[in-house]
């Protein structure tokens, strides 16, 4: 990373860093994104898309010249941050906890000379951190299972940033024993006795039509649909995953 270069032709790989960037006042320095980078909305209109997360048009890359391109090691495969890579100065983040959350926001500060705007954002950040721990610290734990994906079924496990937001919440997963997005039994839900069954709304945009499906494989477990963005972006979306954690609890 050269601190002396400055980086205003940015292309983000990333759904989570894009929607960072523009609540650090980068909208207009973004020139590239992906299919997924809804948020805010209107984005999707006014830049460039370049692919997916999973998947690039290399040579609309190239065309755009950017001087940064934003990855993350989960989002993106190891080919395209190579191919990037031969393009521009890549960064590629890797989040498996809040700390590492925050030290994203402080290194675009840093990248970007949005210093004083990413210090604000972690300090209301941390705020919240602090008010939800407080609200959750009486909560029982419950016995979760947080699913990513159907046929096959997939799960959140241990070694990521999902498994981290719910040990938070007290929510214990009951495939910590296993690593990263295992695929798994529905009978596997019975014998780990979970209370609660997490359907994310993505990557699999689950529906209360999959409740009805899960209930024929569980016993006494609570399936519960849940906004996969609060417990998978990191950024600036952080910033209102603890009042909907908040509303979570008091609903389940």
């Amino acid at each position: 990373m050269d601190n002396s270069k400055k980086y205003t032709r940015i292309i983000s790989l990333v759904p989570s860093q894009t929607e960072l960037l523009v609540d650090l006042g980068l909208e207009e320095n973004i020139i590239g994104i992906t299919k997924f980078c809804i948020h805010p909305n209107h984005l999707t209109k006014t830049k460039t898309i370049v692919g997916g997360t999973k998947n690039i048009k290399v040579e609309k890359i190239k065309e755009l010249q950017p001087d940064i391109i934003l990855c993350n090691k989960e989002e993106n495969t190891k080919e395209i941050v190579e191919a990037c890579q031969q393009i521009a100065y890549t960064h590629v983040s890797d989040i498996f906890t809040l700390t590492d959350a925050i030290d994203i926001i402080s290194l675009y500060g840093n990248f970007f000379d949005k210093q004083k705007e990413a210090d604000k954002m972690i300090y209301e950040l941390k705020s919240k951190i602090i008010d939800f721990k407080n609200f959750i610290q009486n909560k029982q734990s419950r016995k979760v299972a947080y699913f990513i994906w159907r046929n096959p079924w997939m799960v959140a496990a241990n070694n990521t940033f999902i498994n981290h937001l719910l040990e938070l919440n007290k929510f214990e997963n009951v495939y910590a024993d296993l690593e990263r997005y295992p695929e798994i039994t529905l009978d596997s839900i019975k014998q780990r006795k979970t209370e609660l069954i997490l359907l994310s709304s993505e990557p699999f945009p689950f529906k209360e039509k999959h409740i009805t499906e899960i209930k024929e494989h569980t016993n006494n477990s609570t399936p519960v649909l849940v906004d996969g963005e609060y417990f998978s972006w990191y950024g600036s979306r952080l910033l209102k995953a603890f009042d909907y954690f908040k509303e979570l609890h008091n609903r389940v």
